[in-house]
C-alpha cells in the first residue's frame, strides 16, 4: 500500500497515512484517461448550433418563372439551397453530444487519475480542514502553509459549505466531495488536496 505524508492545516507534519493500493497504487491507464476526458468534454458541449433549412427561411413559395420556354434553368423556389438567401443543406441542428462510458471504464479512469497524482507526488493528504466562517484568507493561508502555488483541487468526504464558500473567490481552487470526483478536474488541477476521511472514503468506494 502506498504511504504518503499526513499534514495538518497549518502545514505541520502529522505522520503518515496508508492509501488503498487498488485505488492509489495502480499503473495509470493513459488510453482510458483520454477516453474519460473526451467523454466529459463532449458532455459539456451545449449543442445549441442551428441553421435554417429551405422550409424555415422567409420568402419563396411561388415558382420564379415558368418551367419551359425561358431559356433559363428550371427553378421551383427562390429559397432553394443554390439561391442567395436560400436554405442550408445538412447544416448543424440542436443536438446533445453527451454519451456514457461503461461503469468499469469510468472507475478505472478515476483510479488511474488518482494513482498518477500519487506517482507524480502531487497528492497532499490533510488530517482535516477546519474553517469557522467563510473567509477566502483562510484557504489562502492553508495553501501557503502547504506550499501549494499551482491550481489545486480540494476534496472533502462530505459537502462543507464553509470550505466551498471560502474557496469560491479563488479561480485556481475548486472544492469537491468524493462523490463529485471526476477525471477532468483531477487532470486540469496540478495539486490534489484530500482530507484523510476523503482518502479513506475514495479507497472504499472506488476499490
Amino acid at each position: 500500500m502506498p504511504k504518503v505524508a499526513l499534514f495538518n492545516q497549518d502545514g505541520s507534519n502529522a505522520g503518515e497515512v496508508e492509501l488503498n493500493d487498488a485505488v492509489f497504487g495502480i499503473e495509470p491507464n493513459t488510453h482510458v484517461l483520454h477516453e474519460a476526458v473526451v467523454m466529459q468534454r463532449a458532455s459539456l458541449r451545449q449543442g445549441t448550433h442551428k441553421v435554417k433549412n429551405r422550409s424555415e427561411v422567409s420568402g419563396g413559395g411561388r415558382k420564379p418563372w415558368r418551367q419551359k420556354g425561358t431559356g433559363r434553368a428550371r427553378q421551383g423556389s427562390i429559397r432553394s439551397p443554390q439561391w442567395v438567401g436560400g436554405g442550408t443543406v445538412f447544416g448543424p441542428t440542436p443536438r446533445s453530444y453527451s454519451y456514457k462510458l461503461p461503469k468499469k471504464v469510468r472507475r478505472l479512469a478515476l483510479r488511474s487519475a488518482l494513482s498518477s497524482k500519487v506517482k507524480e507526488d502531487n497528492l497532499v493528504v490533510l488530517d482535516g480542514i477546519s474553517i469557522e466562517a467563510p473567509k477566502t484568507k483562510e484557504v489562502v493561508n492553508m495553501l501557503e502553509a502547504l506550499k501549494v502555488a499551482d491550481k489545486a483541487l480540494i476534496v472533502t468526504d462530505n459537502r462543507d459549505e464553509v470550505v466551498a464558500r471560502s474557496a469560491n473567490n479563488l479561480q485556481s481552487v475548486k472544492v469537491l466531495t468524493v462523490e463529485e470526483l471526476n477525471v477532468l478536474d483531477l487532470l486540469t488541477h496540478d495539486k490534489l488536496i484530500l482530507t484523510k476521511d476523503a482518502a479513506v472514503k475514495a479507497g472504499e468506494v472506488l476499490a
